[in-house]
């Protein structure tokens, strides 16, 4: 069965207020303008998710929901607080519970988690910069087979790589 896994790592965040534990941090301009930026290139790509698993850090969570308003997609959004400070091992155990229902599916994270678990499932070196997307294709039944060098990345999209129109 083809299913693919949307590798999202938070857009940028801010570090105006000292006061704010890393956790809060919300995102700066350029991140409120760069997540529904990519959403809406998703959309534009048919790179529809059909479940958003997000860190529910306050810039994760945001750029979750700038995504998935960006995009116009109907997917829910769930929080796990084992995304935050994850590493490559522990984000592989949660896209192994994902229920085998949703085949596209769109994991929101941090560095360095997110370009480990890239470079985990396709053994390909790829940098994440902040709002950056990673496409991973997997021909896999159940979520839970997911292993190291089971996928193919197909395309990582950087924001400023892409034209604005």
């Amino acid at each position: 069965m083809k299913r693919t896994l949307f590798l999202v790592r938070h857009a940028k965040s801010s570090w105006l207020n000292p006061q704010l534990s890393d956790f809060e941090r919300p995102l700066n301009d350029r991140g409120m303008s760069n997540a529904p930026f990519m959403g809406e290139f998703m959309r534009k790509n048919k790179l529809i998710p059909t479940l958003i698993v997000s860190s529910p850090a306050m810039r994760a969570r945001q750029t979750a929901e700038l995504f998935k308003e960006g995009g116009h997609f109907d997917a829910e959004i769930q929080f796990d607080p084992r995304i935050y400070e994850a590493s490559t091992k522990t984000l592989r155990e949660v896209i192994s519970e994902f229920p085998d229902r949703f085949e596209r599916v769109m994991l929101v994270g941090h560095n360095p988690g997110m370009e480990g678990l890239v470079r985990y499932v396709s053994e390909q070196e790829e940098t994440m910069p902040t709002a950056a997307l990673a496409v991973v294709d997997l021909d896999l039944k159940h979520w839970h087979d997911i292993d190291a060098g089971c996928c193919t990345l197909r395309h990582v999209y950087r924001p400023k790589e892409l034209t604005r129109v």
